[in-house]
């Protein structure tokens, strides 16, 4: 062969070379986000899942894309969402909810599936069992079964509340299952106290039973751990400051908005995790194979300014306990 011909081969071998490497290279991973709730009553979550999934190396808009679908409270919306991120052909899920979860595991046996759930996920028929998952679907819970702690703290701050409400959510798939109802009756009939249990299925319900509660004399309010509560924080919040009513959550993202006091397991970590658990399985972990998180640190956090407004002196002893002070 003439070293012209061999030249002009190896340049065109050379030239086709780029070619061949870029073809060959990976598509961007794709995730689908599901939630009830709308993006702007998300922004803390996404940006711990955001946290989760640089800590495996994945970054959006960099080597991962995240396509958002909201049901904006319309949760009969959330099985065309899941179906619509199916035939997207995403590479994972995050299912962020209860009913996201439930949407997202009846759309795809094939699609890997992470949810973040308040409640058992067991119980909910999410997963076999929480050590093995089983399927295409894993996740984290920040399920804390911590109502009678939450009673006694909350009679800690108002030791003369005589009769205290309870605000559940009974279209939950686990309210009862949840045993909220059986804790709180439990935690309040030692404390010699009354319970007063109010259905919210909607913002309607949450004012009348705000109202209905103070024409009870109820003198302080739990609200349990259900999503469509944490997407209404700011209304749930609102309506415990317009009717002057010491209000223990079960999330820091309601005293962050304004509440007086929470206490469970970090809903922002329990989001970072899932942003991990989806970056390995991008990497070619199988969900089966990642058992479903459970929270590891309970905190209690107090809003003092929320508390001078409605003219409550914080204990010492619940300042000493108080993981967060927010001034």
């Amino acid at each position: 062969m003439r070293r012209r011909e061999f030249i002009t081969l190896l340049g065109g071998t050379a030239a086709a070379w780029p070619l061949a490497a870029g073809a060959q290279q990976p598509a961007t991973p794709v995730v689908g986000f599901l939630r009830e709730s709308s993006s702007d009553a998300s922004t803390a979550i996404l940006e711990a899942l955001r946290q989760g999934l640089k800590e495996t190396g994945f970054s959006e808009g960099q080597n991962v894309v995240i396509e958002y679908r909201w049901a904006e409270r319309q949760n009969d919306q959330l099985p065309k969402l899941s179906a619509d991120l199916v035939r997207r052909q995403v590479a994972v899920i995050v299912a962020a909810g209860n009913d996201a979860a439930i949407a997202a595991k009846a759309a795809t046996t094939t699609i890997p599936i992470v949810f973040a759930t308040g409640d058992d996920p067991v119980q909910m028929g999410i997963v076999a069992s929480l050590n093995r998952p089983e399927g295409n679907i894993t996740g984290v819970t920040f399920y804390s079964g911590v109502l009678g702690k939450r009673v006694e703290l909350l009679h800690e701050l108002v030791p003369t509340a005589t009769a205290i409400g309870l605000l559940v959510n009974p279209n939950s798939p686990t309210t009862e299952t949840q045993v909220s109802v059986t804790e709180a009756r439990a935690a309040t009939r030692v404390l010699g106290q009354q319970l007063h249990i109010v259905n919210a299925r909607n913002e309607r319900d949450m004012d009348t039973g705000f109202a209905a509660l103070k024409q009870k004399g109820v003198g302080a309010l739990l609200i349990s751990g259900n999503a469509v509560f944490t997407g209404q924080r700011d209304r749930l919040v609102a309506l415990a400051a317009r009717h002057s009513l010491p209000t223990m959550y079960p999330h820091d993202e309601f005293v962050a908005a304004g509440g007086l006091m929470s206490y469970g397991a970090g809903i922002t970590d329990a989001y970072r995790q899932v942003g991990v658990y989806t970056g390995r399985i991008l990497k070619g972990a199988k969900p089966s194979d990642l058992p479903v998180m459970l929270p590891t640190k309970y905190e209690l956090v107090i809003n003092l300014k929320t508390a001078k407004t409605l003219g409550l002196d914080i204990p010492a002893k619940l300042l000493a306990l108080a993981d967060k002070v927010i001034e």
